[in-house]
């Protein structure tokens, strides 16, 4: 499978997250070519705050592994992780970061914050932005329009 094909992966969990009411924000883990964890925003759902689509996702690779360190694993996700994930994601020793839309309110690599990949740590993750932005960005904008839209 291509980045894009793993993306378009991501990209449905970001509709299931958006149908149960979360914000449409989806990532998946890859291992040897093969999705070992999936993940969608379940913040509402689960009452936890931390249970954002990255780490939803690599709670599952861990699993699939039965390892925290997710070594050689790759991570893709439709929005630029925050600073709580960027640094999940440094911890789990992901190696390589796809992410298709930029956060310019949350974003920690590089939008706001520049966690990853920042020199006085010990982790360096190949990032890749902008896979499929356009098409993450919209979702993202017609989700809140329609939230902000009065209830008839």
């Amino acid at each position: 499978m291509s980045d894009e094909d793993f993306m378009q992966e991501a990209i449905a969990q970001a509709k299931q997250a958006a149908a149960e009411g979360e914000v449409p924000v989806g990532a998946i883990v890859v291992h040897n070519g093969g999705i070992i964890g999936r993940g969608q925003n379940r913040v509402i759902r689960d009452s936890d705050p931390t249970a954002h689509c990255e780490i939803v996702a690599m709670r599952q690779a861990a699993q699939h592994l039965r390892n925290y360190r997710l070594t050689g694993c790759d991570l893709y996700v439709t929005l630029e992780p925050c600073s709580m994930c960027a640094g999940a994601i440094l911890h789990a020793r992901i190696a390589r970061l796809v992410y298709a839309a930029p956060d310019p309110k949350a974003g920690a690599c590089g939008s706001v914050l520049s966690v990853m990949n920042h020199p006085q740590l010990n982790h360096r993750v190949n990032v890749t932005a902008g896979l499929l932005a356009d098409e993450c960005s919209s979702m993202l904008t017609s989700f809140f329009q329609a939230r902000r839209q009065p209830r008839a």
